[in-house]
């Protein structure tokens, strides 16, 4: 009786009949319990498929209809047992034809309707890098200035930011300069920079972009850079286990901001093997930053969020950054000669600290990446 309740609760969030504050107290049991989001996951999966039968039957009785309209025309005779299969084979040429019509007028349609209406954006998913605002860059390139004055030797090398397209988050890799983030975040960028947690800059460059992992691979060109021994963090070859609690750094705004969730599926949309899915809070700008787990050993790279269900983030799993460097040195065309010197970690130097510990000593190694 009790999962009959839950069942029909969870329908009631899917189709948004909820009143606000009994969604608000659902998704807080959605954070705290896996078993439940798990729930809504797979009614989601099972509303999908209900959908999809639904359009069959459809179709089934949409050809039923049209042999009924041929036998009342004499076109054909009636035969006992027919079967929709055989209607498909016997008169597909006439079927094909009118949908061609159909789907001709449906079309016409659909394009008066998109050229008179507002446009609205369906995406299942959205990427998390964010647009630079021209007020941003004013006030970034005042500070700036006033910093210069006050020491300009010291002062780094910085890319004029007005040309600024897209900000994300990225982190390094390998202490020598090696960073990584989602293809998305560099997508078009003729240029990248990055900017730790104490407002540096750094001059980069895009030298890997694998679109289907949607990673990219930058490395810190900037003479003021000063390269790390070590890394704190680990970069796991496994995936995480179902309802494993995580902690994310990242950019969405200037100042570094933390967030902490847990592993709620092991896929991403749609059963992408390739990302899992994340319980956590996450706004556009923490595109590429890392997922981590207690050890402080980072199991993915915050890449989308799903656009109708509140704090349901995919990440990118971090075995993937291997793939794709083993990807890199076994193929020629591939090869660049900096790939060589890669070495990723694999061991955390900070499992056993306290998270407030953690957090120190990994958010210097935690980058705004912006693309030019």
């Amino acid at each position: 009786m009790q999962e009959t309740i839950m069942l029909d609760t969870i329908e009631r969030y899917i189709r948004g009949e909820m009143l606000p504050e009994e969604r608000v107290f659902f998704e807080q049991l959605r954070k705290s319990n896996p078993d439940v989001d798990q729930m809504v996951v797979e009614h989601t999966i099972f509303l999908n498929q209900m959908n999809k039968y639904g359009e069959r039957r459809t179709l089934k009785n949409s050809l039923e209809e049209i042999h009924n309209k041929l036998f009342e025309s004499g076109a054909i005779k009636a035969s006992e047992g027919v079967k929709v299969v055989r209607l498909w084979k016997k008169y597909k040429r006439v079927i094909a034809v009118a949908a061609s019509i159909a789907g001709l007028t449906a079309l016409s349609i659909s394009g008066l309707l998109s050229h008179i209406s507002p446009k609205a954006d369906n995406k299942s998913v959205e990427q998390l890098s964010r647009k630079v605002s021209i007020l941003e860059i004013q006030q970034k390139n005042l500070n700036k200035t006033l910093a210069q004055k006050i020491d300009e030797d010291k002062s780094p090398k910085v890319i004029p930011e007005i040309a600024a397209k897209l900000g994300g988050t990225g982190f390094l890799i390998d202490g020598k300069g090696w960073i990584i983030t989602n293809a998305h975040v560099v997508e078009n960028a003729n240029s990248v920079s990055v900017q730790n947690n104490k407002g540096q800059e750094f001059s980069a460059r895009i030298v890997y972009v694998d679109h289907l992992s949607d990673l990219a691979f930058l490395k810190i060109t900037d003479d003021n850079f000063k390269p790390y021994y070590t890394l704190p963090y680990g970069i796991s070859k496994s995936s995480g286990d179902l309802g494993e609690q995580l902690f994310t750094l990242g950019y969405p705004r200037d100042e570094i901001v933390y967030g902490e969730g847990y592993m709620s599926a092991k896929t991403g949309f749609a059963g992408d093997t390739l990302a899992c899915q994340i319980a956590v809070a996450a706004n556009p700008g923490n595109s590429g930053g890392p997922v981590l787990n207690k050890n402080g050993e980072v199991i993915g790279i915050l890449s989308t969020r799903q656009v109708q269900a509140q704090g349901v983030v995919f990440a990118i799993k971090s075995k993937n950054i291997f793939r794709t460097v083993e990807s890199i040195r076994s193929d020629s065309s591939k090869m660049d000669s900096t790939f060589n010197n890669l070495k990723i970690p694999t061991n955390s130097s900070i499992k056993g600290m306290d998270r407030i510990q953690q957090i120190k000593k990994i958010e210097d190694c935690i980058f705004i990446v912006k693309s030019y």
